[in-house]
């Protein structure tokens, strides 16, 4: 457990790993997901470590030694050996920044830890001159602390400077047997895992809209339908208004007909005031002269109402086309606009059947 003194220095999260005590050569993956891997300083005793808990677990409890060092084995992936615990842990770490920063951290926290050590050991010989004295005149090799914590300095002998060198080269021959390989996969592995459980999510979230999709593209379907239906009755009035463009060209030429008959009873009206006075002596011819005269002034004016009757008839027949013109131009846009964004509904149902 974490003493109230200790406090937190440095954290990150990772996926942490245990090399297999049986074989010494695979790794171990201490939880499923990464983890909060943290330093710790205590201040009463001077002791740095590295701890990890998972759950109510503590998956990394490592007291940092002047002599341990931290390896980098991939561009994510490093390792430390420990030997008061007597494994080797693995951190796969998402980024090699991240692991950058987590080895940087190690070589502060292990060269402060050897500062400690030296403060320390100092400090022991000015309380007990007596026994550095003695300590020197018995044993000529280097002197060597366990910093282990609640335990009391121990200096060791030859022989147990022996014993280190060699627990030292087995855990390097430990760490040389790891694969590397199985390291990264297992961590690709995690990642993996990470990006499926998202994937999955996605997916179930895409398929949760799948229905409202199908609704759209079956109400876009039906509203294209109906606008087909219309195009087709535009159409067919359309044809109609073909026959009735045939009727306007018959007007048309009834209406110059009418106008040629016009201007040439018009001359012919002008032709006989001219002649009235100089060929008509007689009253009754000049009655019937004038009788003629009204009749064809009557049938003029007639032929006049018949013409602004046939202008008028013709007037309306364009306007009614141009409006059937319109409609058709506007069904016709709002067909297109439909047909795009049933197009858009299938592209984008196509993207996640592919996906």
């Amino acid at each position: 457990a974490l003493s109230r003194r200790e406090q937190p220095i440095f954290s990150t999260r990772a996926h942490v790993f245990q090399i297999d005590p049986a074989t010494k050569r695979n790794w171990i993956p201490a939880s499923k997901h990464a983890l909060t891997v943290s330093y710790f300083y205590d201040a009463t005793r001077a002791v740095y470590r590295i701890i990890s808990v998972g759950g109510t677990k503590a998956i990394i409890n490592s007291t940092i030694t002047p002599n341990m060092t931290f390896t980098k084995t991939s561009q994510k992936f490093g390792q430390w050996a420990d030997s008061r615990a007597n494994t080797v842990y693995g951190l796969g770490f998402a980024s090699e920044q991240h692991l950058s920063q987590f080895a940087e951290k190690f070589q502060e926290v292990k060269e402060a830890a050897r500062l400690a050590r030296e403060k320390s050991q100092d400090k022991t010989e000015l309380t007990n001159p007596a026994l550095s004295i003695t300590a020197h005149q018995v044993l000529p090799s280097p002197i060597i602390s366990s910093n282990g914590p609640g335990e009391d300095k121990l200096f060791r002998s030859q022989s147990a400077d022996v014993e280190i060198t060699t627990e030292k080269e087995r855990l390097k021959k430990m760490l040389s047997e790891g694969s590397v390989s199985e390291v990264q996969w297992e961590a690709e592995f995690f990642s993996l895992q990470d990006n499926n459980n998202k994937l999955v999510a996605a997916l179930h979230e895409a398929n949760a809209n799948v229905d409202q999709w199908k609704k759209q593209l079956t109400a876009y379907q039906e509203e294209t339908e109906t606008l087909r239906q219309r195009v087709a009755e535009l159409e067919s009035q359309g044809t109609h208004d073909s026959s009735s463009e045939n009727n306007k060209e018959e007007l048309s030429q009834t209406l110059e007909e009418l106008e040629l008959l016009i201007k040439a009873k018009d001359e012919e009206i002008q032709m006989l005031k001219s002649q009235k006075c100089g060929r008509w002596e007689a009253e009754g011819e000049r009655e019937e002269t004038l009788q003629k005269l009204q009749e064809l002034e009557a049938r003029n004016a007639e032929l006049e109402q018949r013409l602004h009757l046939a202008e008028q008839t013709l007037a309306d027949t364009l306007a009614e086309r141009e409006k059937l013109q319109n409609e058709v131009t506007k069904v016709a846009e709002i067909m297109d606009v439909k047909i795009f964004e049933l197009s858009e509904v299938r592209q984008g149902l196509a993207k996640l059947v592919e996906s």
